[in-house]
């Protein structure tokens, strides 16, 4: 990606998809170029949570709602040190922010994080174009030599796609660090940084949880050194297929027992190390308002999604897997997309959502209960 800062707002852009269709509007942050993976999120607010998930890491996000940043950017909301998304398309941008919380606007943070993006598109016409097409690379360039399309539909089509990219590591912390408990500590856990959003410590902190957030390249040296009650797989980007360390960390786990939960590249994670599959999404899903349903429970949550790949796993059976039985605890109501993992004979489970939810509805939040649940039970 390269940028330059100055010029923006009615600077000339363009939005140009690698199956040759293209969309005019203006600049909208940083002015300059960037190559991602174009894809849609459907949520209505929490645009600043959605910015800095590192999940989105190498991805161009449309926003379907029409109107975006009129609560502006505070410096309290980030779910991580910096903007991940490579590039931003909106409708309508609010002309200047509303909010007592507000900052600076949503087009100033773009600007001065160097993330280029492009308004005054028609983002519904852009949405059905992927639902019917599918997720694809994009590019979006703005300032001067907009004219030749063909030539910028080659430099799209040259970015690298997002199957088979491995991109856990570039977005991990490389030091391994500490989120106390609030209040009396009850557990340790050790939460292997595969992409992980603030919110998701602090919501095992609530708990009494001691959360020590490792590397992506941490061992299971690393997680022993911890004294762990229970270790936690966080989400992240990329394609599980190469996840082969993650995999690997995740299966000596298992053959120690110790309890686990993964939540989104997590679930795909303990997806692969019981020997299922896993295969991209036509265009996934990305939103703060998925229906997902508890097959222990029978009840459907609305919840908080990123994820543009699957696990492969049978939905109407229970499965033999080198740990014991596995079967799928969550579906997605929208697809039957497994939307979560629990295995009967050991303490794991995972599910593809955010039950963090930042941002987002709160419905899934019972399942940092269910992780204590399992720690209090094999300590017990």
């Amino acid at each position: 990606m390269t940028t330059s800062t100055r010029g923006a707002g009615q600077t000339p852009a363009v939005l140009v998809l690698e199956d040759g269709r293209a969309f005019r509007g203006r600049a909208y942050g940083a002015v300059g170029e960037t190559f991602g993976e174009a894809v849609f999120s459907t949520g209505m607010t929490g645009y600043q949570e959605t910015l800095t998930d590192p999940s989105y890491h190498r991805q161009v996000v449309v926003m379907t709602a029409p109107h975006v940043g009129n609560t502006g950017v505070n410096d309290e909301d980030p779910e991580s040190r910096r903007i991940w998304v490579s590039g931003y398309v909106v409708r309508d941008p609010a002309r200047r922010p509303s909010n007592w919380r507000s900052q600076r606007s949503l087009d100033e943070e773009l600007e001065r994080q160097g993330v280029v993006g492009i308004a005054g598109v028609d983002t519904r016409a852009l949405t059905r174009h992927l639902r019917e097409r599918g997720a694809m690379r994009v590019g979006i360039f703005s300032g001067e030599q907009l004219a030749d399309e063909a030539a910028l539909l080659e430099r799209v089509r040259q970015a690298p796609e997002m199957k088979g990219a491995d991109l856990s590591a570039e977005v991990a912390t490389e030091q391994a660090y500490v989120v106390p408990a609030i209040g009396e500590k009850k557990y340790t856990v050790a939460a292997v940084d595969l992409g992980i959003k603030g919110m998701t410590p602090h919501r095992m902190a609530e708990r009494g949880i001691e959360v020590h957030v490792l590397p992506a390249t941490a061992t299971a040296e690393d997680i022993w050194a911890v004294g762990p009650d229970g270790v936690f797989f966080s989400n992240g980007p990329g394609d599980p297929a190469t996840a082969d360390h993650p995999v690997a960390l995740m299966r000596a786990v298992l053959e120690r027992g110790t309890p686990l939960f993964g939540i989104c590249f997590g679930n795909q994670i303990l997806g692969r190390a019981l020997g299922f599959g896993t295969f991209k999404l036509k265009y996934g899903h990305r939103g703060i308002n998925q229906p997902v349903q508890d097959r222990t429970t029978g009840k459907v949550e609305v919840t908080a999604h990123n994820h543009g790949f699957a696990v492969d796993a049978p939905l109407d059976k229970v499965s033999e897997t080198p740990y014991g039985r596995a079967e799928v605890s969550h579906v997605c109501l929208n697809d039957n997309v497994v939307e979560g993992l629990r295995l009967l004979d050991r303490p794991a489970f995972s599910v593809q959502y955010h039950p963090e939810a930042a941002a987002g509805p709160h419905d899934a939040a019972y399942l940092f209960d269910r992780f204590v649940t399992l720690m209090e039970g094999q300590r017990a």
